[in-house]
């Protein structure tokens, strides 16, 4: 088994700032080094992981950390728009939401998510999310 040795990027979709600065901060205090990209919509993280205007496309390996509820392009419209991508539609996603909605959750693993976390339900804020990322992407062979 050859392991991954590039480094993962994190793409975190999120329109929210209080929740993207929590984020960062976890990602701090875990000392977790690698890039993160920040979008605030469903569009611009489609934007910028196609490469598309002056964004130079994101490399593979990378996981997104998506919320659902975000203006122009939610998280679900993304993830149909995403899995349907051919360069695309191997990526990595984690839901972070504060969605409950049995219809989201559904819609979500039907497009292949690789976990739905809601915000609320997190004891220990965003650091425990970001561990079980961390080690996801250790121990998990990544599409490049």
């Amino acid at each position: 088994m050859v392991k991954n040795t590039k480094e993962v990027t994190i793409v975190l979709v999120e329109d929210d700032d209080v929740d993207a600065e929590s984020i960062s901060r976890a990602i701090k205090k875990l000392k977790i080094l690698n890039p993160v990209i920040r979008a605030y919509d469903g569009l611009d993280a489609l934007s910028q992981l196609r490469g598309e205007g002056d964004n130079p496309a994101i490399s593979k390996p990378y996981i997104i950390l998506l919320d659902i509820n975000m203006p122009r392009m939610d998280g679900i419209e993304f993830l149909e728009e995403i899995r349907g991508d051919t360069l695309l539609h191997d990526s990595i996603i984690f839901v972070l939401t504060t969605s409950k909605a049995e219809e989201d959750l559904t819609a979500a693993f039907k497009n292949n998510v690789a976990g739905y976390v809601v915000k609320s339900e997190i004891e220990d804020g965003f650091q425990g999310v970001l561990k079980m990322v961390e080690h996801y992407w250790r121990i998990v062979e990544l599409p490049v």
